[in-house]
């Protein structure tokens, strides 16, 4: 079976970097899967979780709260501005990652407030060149 290879890294380093069997990322339009052969495509993507099958069919999760990735016939990179990766050989470790991914999506209604600002500021100052 023909493998893709999936990178994700944050401004704080790497997060993953394997071969996978295929890869659900969640778009700004949605969530989309990927397969090897995809076609080519360059996406924003929307706070969520990647859901990443591994070689062995062992399924991981990462959180994202926002980024871009590149998707090519062999390869998915992901540039996110914070992940978190839902794994841990106990449930307290997994139960840590689930609270740290909750904190990390959570932590984007703030970015949300200040695009709004920004949005309110570039109005006012167009009606104001009119």
């Amino acid at each position: 079976m023909d493998t893709l290879k999936l990178n994700i890294v944050t401004p704080n380093g790497e997060i993953f970097n394997n071969d996978i069997n295929s890869v659900t990322l969640p778009g700004s339009d949605g969530e989309f899967g990927v397969l090897p052969g995809h076609a080519a495509l360059v996406s924003l993507l929307s706070a969520g979780v990647i859901e990443i099958e591994k070689t062995s069919g062992k399924k991981e999760l990462v959180a994202v709260n926002w980024g871009y990735c590149n998707v090519s016939e062999a390869e998915v990179t992901v540039l996110a501005d914070g992940a978190i990766a839902i794994l841990g050989d106990s449930e307290s470790e997994v139960a840590n990652a689930i609270s740290k991914a909750k904190e990390l999506i959570k932590s984007i209604s703030d970015s949300n407030i200040a695009i709004a600002t920004v949005e309110a500021k570039l109005e006012s100052a167009g009606r104001n060149l009119i």
